[in-house]
């Protein structure tokens, strides 16, 4: 493992052969070429973003789509994927499923918690949910006016992040600098959300991150996210709550899909008010201890 500073983690001995990542990798660009690039000129001509004069501040200069992988796929349902694609991602995605969780435990131990404690409160009653961002950022025109993602945390839990090693962009802000995530091939940049800040009492914190749109090179970024079920129920481990004080606890607890409704709106603001906001609508249900054996 090679740990990067800043809060990120990058792993290069992660257990994923070179040639899944390979695959992965050249097959998620052919389909960008074939499927995704033509209409993504479309819509950058239809909104005259090529020709701006001021700083866009509502969209971003990306091409998406999403794979959904828990609690159900809909990777069938994905039109456009050639069987090679699929069967490729299928494979990855299950790879990054078990590194997710080997590194939930690994944030156990050093949090001092029971082995399997994050894990276990992930789970909703169907389990976490996992899914994949798969991204180009082509080239920009205008990169000063234009963000290729905007400055945001993530909501969820783990970020498993596998990016272009040729084309940067990524930032992250580190003592009110935005400081560059250098590619670096086969790696696997780990990143962790809003749900860890709250489970962990601000032990770890979710890290401000967003993508520079750059002249040339289109930027590759495929980044999967496990994430609480949609029904869990996140609140600060009871470990990690001084108990001498009632305000040592100074995160809400909430149900996962609320926390989800509130953040699609608010996105791209500080996390800070999000949090107060879900206080102010705290959930009621019951703690039921977290079961780890």
């Amino acid at each position: 493992m090679v740990f990067f500073f800043f809060f990120l983690l990058k792993l290069v001995n992660h257990g994923i052969s070179h040639e899944l990542l390979d695959s992965v990798e050249k097959l998620t660009k052919e389909h960008y070429r074939k499927c995704m690039e033509e209409r993504f000129k479309e819509m950058v001509a239809a909104k005259g973003l090529a020709a701006v004069q001021s700083e866009v501040g509502d969209i971003d200069w990306e091409s998406t789509f999403y794979l959904r992988h828990l609690p159900t796929s809909n990777m069938s349902e994905i039109p456009d994927l050639e069987d090679d694609y699929r069967k490729a991602m299928k494979e990855f995605a299950g790879e990054l499923e078990k590194l997710a969780e080997q590194l939930l435990d690994l944030l156990c131990e050093n949090l001092r918690l029971e082995k399997g404690y994050l894990k276990n409160a992930f789970y909703g009653s169907k389990g976490p949910t996992f899914g994949t961002k798969v991204s180009n950022y082509p080239p920009c025109p205008k990169p000063d006016l234009i963000k290729g993602l905007r400055a945001h945390t993530d909501a969820g839990g783990v970020i498993l992040l596998f990016q272009d090693d040729k084309v940067s962009g990524l930032q992250l802000l580190k003592d009110g600098q935005w400081v560059d995530v250098p590619p670096m091939k086969h790696s696997i940049v780990i990143n962790l959300g809003d749900q860890l800040e709250v489970i962990t009492n601000g032990k770890y914190k979710s890290v401000l991150h967003r993508v520079i749109a750059q002249t040339d090179g289109n930027r590759m970024s495929i980044a999967s996210f496990y994430n609480p079920g949609s029904d869990a129920v996140i609140y600060p481990a009871p470990a990690l709550v001084a108990k001498e004080s009632e305000e040592s606890q100074v995160y809400p607890k909430f149900v996962f899909e609320d926390y989800m409704k509130l953040y699609a709106g608010l996105k791209f603001q500080a996390k800070e008010p999000r949090f107060e906001a879900m206080k102010t609508i705290e959930s009621t249900v019951n703690l039921d201890p977290i079961v780890t054996g």
